[in-house]
């Protein structure tokens, strides 16, 4: 552990070459990085009166540690600071509010079986540490689970991961409404030239409902097409841009979403 550590090395080390993973942009959940990610996602979604935006800068560290041949611990943590303009009692007007948002903190657990397959099981801690309006006023639990297989047949680092997650809100304020949602994301990450690559579905945004109902909500399904792309802009640094725009949204999760990334890995 302490050479791995040491060396700068990664999970896949055991299992891929250098080049393989010299083209690791980061969102494999299977495939941890030592990295630091600065992400500002900018979504719209309906409001009891008209459209509301949210607009939410995040810092992201994550660190990974080997336990033992095949097997890494990964941690992350989330520190957003949101602005949003949601009319409420506090805020009549609808003037954008700026603060603090609500921070997490995850663990996963990763076993790698082959050069092929990996999988793994976590679970995300979300906390209410956002200002009044700008907080769900719940802590959450999210267990999450995923599979991933390499796909060297399209490109040295393109692969496919099945991720599950479920979000539970399981303590906080009693007047709040109750978070309870599964989340999944088929992604498929598809290696381009010159280090560019294509992801779709980087993110668990496929929801099914299982809590109170949000504004405009007549069903419990939210599917939207969702799609990354980005490129390697150096071996330690990485910059993408994903854009999400609902297909069914009986459960309106967001008319219209962007999100640009910038990770330093080291």
């Amino acid at each position: 552990m302490a050479a791995s550590q040491g060396t700068g090395s990664s999970p896949s080390d055991t299992s891929q070459d250098t080049k393989g993973q010299s083209e690791n942009n980061g969102q494999d959940f299977t495939r941890p990085q030592n990295l630091f990610q600065l992400r500002d996602t900018y979504e719209t979604a309906p409001g009891p009166t008209r459209q509301v935006t949210h607009d939410t800068l995040t810092l992201r560290a994550d660190r990974w540690f080997n336990l033992c041949p095949q097997w890494q611990l990964a941690l992350r943590m989330d520190l957003p600071f949101v602005a949003k303009n949601a009319i409420s009692s506090e805020n009549p007007e609808g003037d954008f509010i700026y603060g603090l948002g609500d921070a997490y903190t995850q663990a996963a657990l990763i076993r790698t079986f082959d050069p092929r397959w990996a999988a793994g099981i976590g679970l995300r801690l979300i906390t209410p540490t956002g200002q009044e309006t700008l907080t769900s006023d719940k802590w959450r639990l999210m267990p999450q689970a995923a599979v991933r297989a390499m796909l060297p047949e399209i490109a040295s680092d393109s692969y496919f991961t099945a991720l599950v997650r479920y979000d539970q809100s399981v303590a906080g304020d009693p007047t709040a409404r109750t978070i309870s949602n599964l989340q999944l994301a088929p992604t498929l990450n598809i290696s381009l030239p010159d280090d560019w690559f294509i992801t779709f579905y980087p993110n668990p945004d496929i929801r099914v409902n299982f809590g109170d109902p949000v504004t405009g909500q007549t069903g419990r399904f939210f599917l939207p097409f969702d799609a990354m792309i980005g490129r390697k802009l150096t071996k330690n640094l990485t910059t993408s841009l994903e854009v999400g725009v609902p297909i069914i949204k009986d459960y309106p999760v967001y008319d219209f979403k962007t999100e640009a990334r910038l990770n330093y890995s080291y």
